[in-house]
């Protein structure tokens, strides 16, 4: 059962983990930030890790739910729900707020396949491709196994690009490729 603390706690690593990095945030600015005390943070996380899988976890499923909710809003019809995903992407890339993937940050921050948190991020990405093979299947398309791997690529290339660019122009770009390799 989710408490009003668990949730302010959740909440506030997840925007200082996103804007600052999991490494240069520290549990005592936590505490501060969210208005939770020590003790209460113990009950609900036994370590600052354990917060991490649990910030991850929960952004993968308001993530891909977003996701889900944009594409299918965007593209009624399912054989274009595999370039909407770009669609998406570009908003997302657009924001003020945006700081690149909060998944590839964290595989990037922790460097250690076998960390709980890396492992989280990494299962994000793997319901993600799961995702995009459920939609190009859904759109028809016979090698769609093979497709969402590539079409995973590009979007972990556009989303790392965007950053670097500072636009959402990668997304637009992605698309134009993923839209070649749908065609064959």
């Amino acid at each position: 059962m989710a408490t009003k603390a668990r949730e302010r706690l959740l909440q506030t690593a997840e925007e200082l983990f996103y804007a600052e990095g999991i490494h240069a945030t520290g549990i005592e600015r936590i505490l501060q930030e969210s208005g939770v005390g020590r003790a209460s943070f113990y009950r609900h996380f036994k370590s600052k890790d354990e917060l991490v899988v649990a910030v991850i976890t929960d952004r993968d499923a308001r993530w891909r739910a977003w996701l889900d909710e944009s594409v299918t809003a965007a593209a009624p019809i399912p054989r274009e729900r595999p370039l909407a995903v770009f669609d998406a992407l570009a908003q997302r890339f657009a924001r003020a707020d945006f700081r690149g993937c909060a998944f590839i940050n964290t595989m990037a921050e922790t460097a250690d396949p076998g960390s709980p948190a890396f492992q989280a991020a990494a299962e994000h990405k793997r319901r993600v491709i799961a995702y995009l093979d459920r939609l190009l299947a859904e759109a028809g398309h016979a090698a769609h196994r093979d497709l969402a791997g590539k079409l995973a690529l590009l979007i972990d290339g556009a989303l790392v690009t965007a950053l670097r660019e500072r636009t959402p122009d990668a997304a637009h770009r992605a698309r134009s490729v993923a839209a070649t390799l749908l065609m064959d």
